[in-house]
């Protein structure tokens, strides 16, 4: 009996040492969660100064892409002309999370995934030449792939939230 109460006595502290302290796991899952924002600050900084290879760095050669009921593959070198282009045409005055955006790490710490409420605030220039106003809020999904200890961004799920009349 004394054994039996000896096990439960250690059980319990192992466990409560753990939810206070911590396992390695955890630190490890944090660490990983806290890579994953630091990218998503990243890109939305890229987004405001216009910068696309900052923008793209984050990106594995070929990603996943879901938005306006497609999926599509695209390669980062695919990639590149679009967001130069859109950034080229675009000022914003905001680009910022209206969450704090949610991360999570597979236990195995190989895969990650973000979810992010942003507003978009600015003008874009169209092809006329004329200056348009942006002002809309976004939500999407950022997917993650831990490769060599580096996580490589392999998808997003993105849409706009619909105008109110």
């Amino acid at each position: 009996m004394k054994k039996i109460a000896i096990i439960v006595v250690l059980g319990i502290a192992l466990a409560i040492g753990s939810v206070v302290f911590g396992t390695n796991d955890d630190r490890n899952s944090n660490r990983d969660a806290e890579a994953i924002l630091r990218i998503h600050k990243e890109l939305l900084d890229a987004h405001k100064n216009h910068d696309v290879d900052r923008l793209l760095a984050p990106e594995s050669d070929q990603i996943i892409v879901v938005s306006r009921g497609e999926v599509t593959y695209q390669t980062k070198k695919e990639r590149v002309p679009v967001f130069e282009q859109y950034l080229k045409s675009t000022e914003f005055e905001e680009y910022r999370d209206l969450i704090q955006p949610i991360v999570r790490v597979s236990k195995d710490g190989t895969l990650g995934w973000l979810i992010a409420q942003v507003e978009i605030a600015g003008s874009r220039t169209n092809s006329d030449d004329e200056s348009l106003r942006i002002d809309s809020v976004w939500a999407w999904i950022e997917l993650y792939e831990k490769k060599d200890g580096r996580w490589y961004r392999v998808g997003e799920v993105s849409n706009a939230k619909p105008n109110s009349p």
